[in-house]
């Protein structure tokens, strides 16, 4: 007896910690307490990000569409299963950095890197001097395992082309699955524009963040369709590439977020604007100026927007007649309503602000009973400020808001930059349309924020890691002509 026990040691145990493990799991979960049966899981993706570190950040960009938030006990929320994959690969990325002091610098020096660095200092500044200190450092580290695997680990890890191509192909796949579920509750809803908004739950909140990630992945992907030669794509999985394709048009035009289809126009007006050669400060001051304008002029402007009495609808030419309706259009109320709360809180604290990620909790008492929508609440509790810039301005002052245009701004002039100097074709019109599709982010970012969600900031910061990159690593043209310099010389 003895020896059949030695031998068989190994099967005993696992025998042993199974049925163990089982009872364990079973005694939570009739308390309600659910994390016992991840810890199986937990090992397999340790596992994974130990053996094959990159392929880890491929399986999270792959699962993040299906993500689904789960309260694993009271107070404490998370989007399953992507969330304590970032955290762990978070942890990872740091300790293999610390261990192997491999990381390239030239990545820490970059103007974009240093505009996130400098956004993430800020933040736990304004944490630290919070009006709610519990929320704000909830917040900020979040905004922690979004970064540091999508933005400083990915812009590692792209110096491989193949790797940006995967991610992107990665994230799509699992997208264009959520898009014909979405598709094929939508064919049997065209009466009723509420369930419209909401046939992508659980996958995406809303149809905003819906249609918001299906425009920041379209200039990409249409891109790789179109230059399928150049990353020798085998024959038989190009069809596929062409309806995904559609099947992401498709997904945009049933979304109904205007915001959405604004942002994909914007691209392309910049795409034009780019391909004439015109420079990035002349961009940036047209941007100005219509700005400038909309507030000299901004009375008669919001006379004018005041007499449109076309609401949202289900039918497409009504639902681009809505976008300017800022008299009867709940949507577009709420959210003149937050912006206005949002700028009194403003006032209140325009250095420091309120505290990252406290706005849904303290904008109910600037609400005033004259900008009250049908869908406001008394108590404030339907979300943020519905900006890009008015969320961090109100939260962290005014530097928060110019951090976060610093991003923008470099991220935005790196990926121009690339695109005339790089040595390559291929790096040039990669970075060109990496940029195309941050620019419908940076336009839809006016209407709505969603960088404080798994959705958004994964693709978001991810295609800034390939834009920082690409300029990184990409040959420039300057440096070839001095090596055919050299090489006539000799």
């Amino acid at each position: 007896m003895r020896e059949w026990i030695r031998k068989n040691a190994a099967l005993i145990s696992a025998v042993f910690i199974t049925v163990a493990f089982l009872v364990a799991n079973f005694l939570m979960l009739s308390h309600d307490i659910y994390w016992l049966f991840m810890i199986p899981l937990a090992g397999l993706v340790v596992l994974l990000f130990v053996l094959r570190f990159e392929t880890g950040l491929l399986v999270t960009a792959l699962l993040t569409p299906f993500a689904i938030d789960f309260a694993l006990m009271p107070g404490m929320e998370l989007s399953m299963p992507v969330e304590p994959m970032m955290i762990l690969f978070s942890a990872m990325f740091v300790f293999r950095v610390l261990v192997e002091r491999s990381y390239d610098k030239r990545i820490l020096r970059h103007p974009v890197t240093i505009a996130v660095f400098a956004m993430l200092l800020w933040m736990l500044v304004t944490s630290c001097t919070s009006v709610i200190p519990g929320v704000s450092f909830k917040y900020f580290a979040a905004r922690l395992w979004f970064i540091v695997p999508f933005f400083y680990a990915a812009a590692h890890i792209f110096r491989n082309r193949d790797r940006m191509r995967q991610f992107v192909w990665c994230y799509a796949f699992s997208l264009i699955v959520v898009i014909i579920i979405s598709t094929a509750k939508t064919l049997g809803n065209f009466h009723d524009l509420q369930t419209l908004h909401r046939v992508m739950r659980p996958f995406y909140n809303d149809h905003t963040a819906y249609g918001c990630v299906i425009a920041l992945f379209i200039p990409i992907c249409f891109h790789l369709m179109l230059r399928q030669n150049e990353d020798g794509t085998k024959r038989i999985w190009r069809p596929f590439i062409v309806a995904g394709i559609v099947a992401l048009f498709v997904g945009l035009f049933f979304s109904y977020s205007r915001a959405a289809w604004i942002s994909i126009v914007g691209a392309v007006a910049v795409y034009f604007a780019i391909r004439m050669g015109m420079k990035v400060k002349w961009m940036m001051l047209i941007f100005g100026v219509f700005v400038t304008l909309f507030f000299v002029y901004q009375s008669d402007v919001l006379y004018k927007l005041g007499k449109n009495k076309q609401d949202s609808s289900y039918d497409i030419s009504g639902q681009v007649k809505s976008i300017s309706n800022i008299s009867t259009d709940a949507s577009n109320l709420e959210r003149l309503n937050r912006w206005a709360s949002a700028m009194r809180m403003f006032k209140e604290r325009p250095l420091l602000g309120c505290g990252p990620g406290t706005y849904q909790f303290l904008y109910a008492s600037y609400q005033r009973s004259y900008q009250l929508s049908v869908i406001s609440t008394n108590s404030g509790n339907r979300g943020n400020a519905h900006s890009e810039y008015i969320g961090p301005l109100t939260e962290q002052g005014v530097f928060g808001a110019l951090f976060i245009l610093c991003i923008f701004l470099t991220a935005f002039a790196t990926g121009v930059r690339v695109y005339r100097t790089a040595a390559h074709e291929v790096d040039a019109r990669l970075a060109l349309a990496f940029t195309l599709s941050l620019i419908t982010y940076y336009i839809h970012g006016i209407f709505n924020n969603f960088l404080d969600t798994d959705k958004l900031s994964v693709p978001f910061w991810a295609f800034t890691a390939a834009v920082v990159a690409l300029d990184v690593f990409s040959e420039k043209k300057t440096n070839v002509s001095v090596i055919q310099k050299k090489t006539e010389n000799e």
